[in-house]
């Protein structure tokens, strides 16, 4: 983001007119740019991909909570099946936006008590925190989308639950055939097999 024109952020949301006024909400609807570095070669989203945000900006006394709903389209492989794999993931993330120290410190002066400005912050404060920009006026969410985003992905995608792989002999899709099986026989015993036969060979041979 850039800190002299945050508004140039394609992930910049205008929260101005909520700004240091408690009690009052800004709500959002709208898709932003999946940023970069979202996943792997096995899931991920896609740089740029559409992510739709909805909705609200709660203001407090010393910041900005927000809570939303996240959509991202996800390209994955499932783990065991290897069939490619494109859904929503939707996720939900609550984040706290503290308002700079400038403007903290004038709500101060404005007839809070310091200590219910201090108790408020500690019940409202979650872990993850981002700064406001411009002056407390723009909240960049890149950061945000990323880090919830990149901790909501599975590690192993499947295409369903009970997923049940590929062959290990033939790579054969056992979802699909669900009675294909191989015969295999104990290596164990082919010492044994293999004597057996020519025993039996050698007793034809001997009448």
């Amino acid at each position: 983001m850039n800190a002299n024109h945050p508004e140039s952020s394609p992930w910049a949301v205008s929260i101005a007119q909520v700004a240091s006024r408690p009690g009052q909400s800004k709500s959002v609807d709208a898709d932003f740019p999946a940023p970069s570095g979202i996943g792997d070669e096995v899931i991920s989203i896609r740089e740029g991909a559409p992510v739709h945000v909805s909705g609200s900006f709660d203001s407090i006394v010393d910041g900005l909570v927000l809570t939303a709903s996240v959509t991202a389209p996800v390209t994955a492989e499932c783990s065991r099946c290897l069939k490619p794999l494109n859904a929503n993931h939707t996720i939900t993330v609550t984040a706290f936006f503290p308002y700079a120290p400038d403007v903290h410190g004038q709500r101060r002066k404005g007839g809070r008590d310091e200590e219910e400005v201090d108790i408020i912050a500690g019940e409202e404060e979650g872990d993850d925190t981002y700064p406001l920009a411009g002056n407390n006026t723009f909240a960049d969410i890149e950061a945000l989308l990323r880090d919830n985003l990149v901790e909501s992905l599975p590690l192993k995608p499947l295409c369903r639950p009970d997923c049940q792989g590929l062959c290990p002999q033939c790579g054969e899709d056992l979802n699909e055939h669900p009675d294909h099986h191989h015969e295999v026989s104990d290596i164990r015993w082919s010492a044994l097999e293999s004597l057996k036969a020519q025993l039996e060979a050698e007793a034809g041979d001997g009448k």
